[in-house]
């Protein structure tokens, strides 16, 4: 029975109304990783108060006591805290890690009317290095990783990392949801893409021609196997059996398709990181790998984004949240997209999609010189032609004045035969 399922038998009675303190938590969370991740803190908070039951029956009884006994609540947060200080201690976690627990108990808290002084609480929690000191994944990391043999990887990653787009957003993601953008010449600069469709955090960002291709070849190759690739259909989806194997054929159908859900993307990049050597195991004392294994993509859209665009730009690109400024700066698509295009062969990791961009670009400026030059050269054939109509002129005027010389002095010798 799925969660959804069982807490709708699961309410408490408080004043004649029902409650149901899962609902009301379940209902505040919108990502689909939210989904998966919050409700696993809640619970570790939850085992540590020593509950006995279910998940749903633990959070039944955290429900009540804190409802009717705030400052046992208080006082066990304290206690949390304090232990996850020590976890911090003996490396078992992050330091960054431990705000994530008190996000999950701090809205299960809000979503039920459980009162506490939060600011109080966060006063003792450990910050953690909210810039974290992790890397981005370098150009070669990436490559060598794109070397796995898995045909979803590369629109997986070429997406991902020219978009900034965060792995939840994969469970929305359909191919009408892709959108190619090209110039006024037809020819393809990137694509538009639309996250979380249906959803109220609905937002768009776009990605490269590199991305867009690599996407379009994966539906393609779908379709050559007997899929039925329409508008609708999901942009990841499992694998089928390319042969006429008599034996293991674990795959599904090509012509059957069954969502990638994201934890099976997720753990595609993991076995791809892990089987290229991009990823090792950790040395005596480390904790944490130099790179994350999927945000890494989203910050690497960050870092080499804002090298050229706007930073208000990039933030709405991410879909952060650019405070008082949204409601007044309200740039449109095409400004949006004119700025990203600024930023393209920073995002693009293949060197012969890159190597194309800059014989173009190269073709380009040689034919603007050639221009230019031709407009010189003109120039220059005017100035000359100027300067021949001026010498015409004047070779024209020196004539016409030794004609009139010629007349005066015709003149002069009939006034002195006259004379005579």
């Amino acid at each position: 029975m799925e969660l959804g399922e069982k807490v709708q038998e699961t309410y408490v009675e408080l004043d004649e109304v029902l409650i149901d303190p899962i609902v009301n938590f379940l209902f505040a969370l919108k990502a689909p990783e939210s989904k998966r991740q919050y409700p696993k803190r809640l619970e570790i908070f939850l085992d540590f108060l020593k509950l006995d039951g279910t998940f749903e029956e633990k959070a039944i009884t955290f429900y009540e006591k804190a409802k009717k006994k705030p400052n046992w609540l208080y006082s066990e947060l304290i206690k949390f805290s304090e232990y996850q200080k020590s976890r911090v201690k003996n490396g078992e976690v992050s330091e960054s890690t431990v705000p994530n627990y008190f996000k999950a108990i701090r809205l299960f808290c809000v979503m039920n009317d459980i009162t506490i002084n939060w600011e109080k609480i966060r006063k003792g929690i450990p910050s953690g290095l909210h810039a974290a000191q992790d890397r981005i994944p370098t150009r070669e990391e990436i490559i060598k990783l794109l070397a796995y043999p898995d045909r979803r990887l590369k629109p997986i990653v070429y997406t991902m990392i020219s978009s900034g787009i965060r792995l939840g957003a994969w469970e929305y993601l359909k191919w009408k949801h892709i959108i190619p953008l090209k110039d006024e010449k037809g020819a393809l600069v990137a694509a538009k893409i639309i996250v979380y469709a249906g959803d109220r955090e609905e937002y768009f960002s776009f990605i490269t021609s590199e991305a867009y291709n690599a996407l379009k070849e994966w539906m393609d190759y779908r379709s050559e196997f007997g899929e039925k690739i329409t508008k609708e259909s999901w942009l990841m989806r499992d694998i089928w059996q390319t042969s006429n194997m008599k034996y293991g054929a674990k795959f599904g159908l090509a012509s059957d398709p069954k969502q990638l859900k994201i934890h099976g993307i997720k753990n595609l990049i993991n076995r791809a990181l892990w089987e290229q050597g991009v990823r090792d195991n950790l040395r005596e004392g480390e904790r944490r790998h130099e790179f994350k294994m999927v945000h890494g993509f989203r910050k690497f859209f960050k870092t080499m984004t804002e090298q050229k665009m706007s930073p208000a730009n990039v933030e709405m690109l991410l879909n952060h949240d650019i405070g008082v400024s949204a409601s007044y700066y309200k740039p449109t698509e095409h400004h949006l997209l004119e700025d990203y295009l600024r930023v393209v062969d920073l995002l693009t990791i293949n060197e012969e999609n890159k190597l194309k961009k800059e014989v173009k670009d190269l073709t380009q400026k040689n034919s603007e010189k050639e221009y230019m030059l031709n407009v010189a050269m003109m120039q220059k054939d005017k100035e000359v032609e100027d300067l021949k109509k001026q010498d015409k002129i004047k070779e024209e005027a020196l004539l016409k004045l030794s004609d009139q010389v010629m007349l005066l002095m015709k003149e002069m010798e009939n006034i002195k035969t006259n004379r005579n």
